[in-house]
């Protein structure tokens, strides 16, 4: 692996970075005030890696919920990651531990870079989908581990904290639209939001949202005309 492919796919996480990192300080800090070990938290962001999944634990737990409830709570939760799944089948032309971890670090921020971002060269694509999860989980791990470290020891006010994740998203949103130069898919995926938060709760909005979205998009497939080529838009 060449250090200009690293440093490549490095530069490409840098919005990540600077939203993980935060984040998973301000969980640390909230799971330390449950009484356990700082350790425990660096296990759940190496072992889990569910940043939505283990804020809600933190509830969870605080509240003594039992395990058939979280087990539940946590796949409803994560649901959506099934559509970034399929929508990957391609991508991840690998085996093994490699596929694996591909499938295991696959998180929200992690599906949007490897969708609008590109490796140097086509040789190459898999040590850089590699990269990118790899550098994006250890940004996890470092602020959920910094965070826990820092909340047994001082305190911290984490208040606005919580403002990042949306502000990564818009980031990483603006990243993807210079990436494709196509706006489609940006006014559909902004009007199906609007419609799923006014029909549904504010709890069930995104996963709302991407059935939505995949249905619109099959209906669109449908009356596509045969023969027609498609053009790619962002996923």
């Amino acid at each position: 692996m060449n250090k200009a492919l690293l440093l490549t796919a490095f530069k490409a996480t840098f919005p990540v970075l600077f939203g993980y990192i935060p984040m998973g300080m301000a969980f640390g800090i909230l799971f330390n005030e449950l009484g356990f070990h700082w350790i425990y938290a660096t296990l759940m962001a190496t072992v889990i890696y569910a940043g939505a999944g283990q804020f809600m634990a933190v509830g969870l737990l605080a509240n003594h919920a039992g395990l058939m409830e979280v087990a539940i709570t946590t796949l409803l939760l994560n649901s959506r990651h099934l559509f970034y799944g399929i929508s990957l089948i391609n991508k991840f032309k690998t085996r093994w531990w490699r596929k694996f971890y591909l499938i295991f670090g696959l998180t929200d921020e992690t599906y949007s870079l490897l969708t609008g971002t590109h490796p140097p060269e086509d040789k190459e694509k898999t040590d850089f989908y590699l990269l990118i999860t790899a550098f994006n989980h250890s940004y996890w791990v470092i602020g959920s581990t910094l965070g826990a470290i820092l909340g047994a020891n001082i305190s911290v006010d984490t208040t606005g904290l919580e403002f990042t994740l949306p502000a990564l998203f818009m980031v990483l949103a603006i990243e993807q639209y210079k990436s494709v130069r196509e706006s489609r898919p940006f006014i559909m995926a902004g009007a199906v939001a609007f419609v799923s938060i006014w029909l549904f709760s504010r709890d069930n909005m995104l996963l709302m949202s991407i059935m939505l979205s995949i249905i619109i998009l099959l209906l669109f497939r449908c009356v596509q005309k045969p023969g027609k080529p498609q053009k790619q838009g962002a996923l």
